[in-house]
């Protein structure tokens, strides 16, 4: 069933679709963090500005050199520390889509602890982005029964995958991280 649901999920973020679909965190709104016009869609779809950056999502943190001019050595070891999800503001984002970068350049990157996302990015072989999937201004939905309809009725495809889960999963904490390693704490 995992396979399947990856495959499916699959098709729809190469094709530039989006995907609800289950996170480390709350349920997201995903697809092609390098595609512009699919990142567009996921704006629409949640009415919200299109000025507002995404948090990305990736598998290993070997990967952030990748979409991050400069990491600092402290990145990976607040990573593999991290009791609960942790989400890393960087400076200078690059090989992104330019709507999925903050005006100052930055970028949100979470490495991903979950079964169905890591196989998924795996698979993809590029950054998928994560938002909540709610209306913007709305609460962000703890578990799949808490979505909005108008959300699951406008995306391309609604992963099959944790469902029925009932455990209210809480949004990351987000840390900023500047080049010189100093952090600070936007969400805990």
């Amino acid at each position: 069933m995992l396979k399947q649901e990856i495959e499916k999920a699959l098709t729809v973020l190469k094709n530039g679709g989006v995907i609800l679909y289950p996170t480390d965190t709350v349920w997201g709104l995903g697809c092609d963090a390098t595609n512009e016009e699919a990142v567009s869609k996921i704006n629409q779809i949640k009415g919200r500005a299109e000025d507002k950056s995404f948090i990305i999502l990736l598998d290993n943190d070997n990967k952030l050199q990748s979409y991050v001019n400069e990491v600092p050595e402290v990145a990976y070891d607040l990573i593999e520390y991290a009791e609960s999800p942790l989400t890393i503001i960087f400076s200078n984002a690059k090989n992104l889509a330019r709507n999925v970068i903050n005006s100052d350049g930055s970028v949100g990157i979470r490495i991903v602890n979950h079964d169905f996302c890591t196989q998924l990015i795996q698979r993809f072989r590029k950054p998928i982005t994560s938002t909540s999937a709610n209306i913007s201004g709305q609460p962000a939905p703890a578990i799949f029964d808490e979505i909005n309809p108008e959300i699951l009725e406008a995306v391309d495809y609604v992963v099959d995958w944790e469902q029925e889960i009932r455990e209210r999963k809480r949004p990351s904490t987000i840390m900023k991280l500047a080049t010189g390693g100093q952090f600070s704490f936007i969400r805990r």
